[in-house]
């Protein structure tokens, strides 16, 4: 993170529309933009950011609601704001705590963000970190909720038929109740950009 920063913001995450619930908690510098935002998201979560996203929240000067992530090239009306042009500060605050956070627009995973609390930055503390949580995400491209409970049914019976097919198709392996803080392990927000955009 070469910005300098003072201050670090604590946000909760969880996954709409499923229980039990599956969430994060996640500190981040308040320099974030909505970009590196999204990538600390992916990597709490444990989603492989290979689809679009946006965040939907309120502009605190004009109340206004609007959408930030990746504007789609197709679509030269969209009014989505580029998220690595926006900064989180500029946003959030102890007032305007909330937004809503999509992944992936074919199998539509919601998320609520809460902004908890700001925190000042610990000494010697590396950020963004997950300090807690629980459940693994679903896979992905999982076919949305329906999908993911078809998978959970799935493998909760070893007799069933598609047992052995879907364990193949989810890599061998896959605890949803699995989730272990520690073990998050951050992309840098600038490298994922170059990728994402071939730069």
């Amino acid at each position: 993170m070469k910005t300098k920063y003072n201050r670090v913001y604590q946000f909760r995450i969880k996954l709409e529309d499923i229980e039990p619930s599956i969430w994060r908690v996640i500190q981040v510098p308040e320099a974030y933009t909505f970009w590196d935002l999204h990538v600390a998201i992916q990597d709490a979560m444990g989603w492989h950011d290979c689809h679009l996203h946006e965040f939907f929240l309120i502009k605190p000067l004009t109340k206004e609601k609007i959408r930030i992530g990746i504007p789609p090239e197709e679509f030269l009306e969209d009014e989505t704001i580029p998220g690595w042009k926006e900064m989180i500060a500029d946003y959030f605050s102890m007032i305007y705590q909330t937004a809503v956070y999509t992944y992936d627009f074919g199998d539509n995973w919601q998320h609520t963000i809460l902004l908890e609390k700001i925190l000042p930055k610990e000494e010697k503390q590396v950020y963004p970190r997950c300090i807690d949580g629980k459940r693994a995400c679903p896979p992905e491209d999982c076919g949305s909720i329906p999908g993911y409970e078809d998978i959970l049914q799935i493998l909760d019976n070893p007799e069933d038929e598609e047992y052995e097919e879907t364990i193949q198709w989810l890599g061998g392996q896959y605890d949803p109740e699995y989730f272990e803080p520690a073990e998050v392990q951050f992309d840098d927000p600038d490298e994922r950009f170059k990728r994402a955009f071939d730069l």
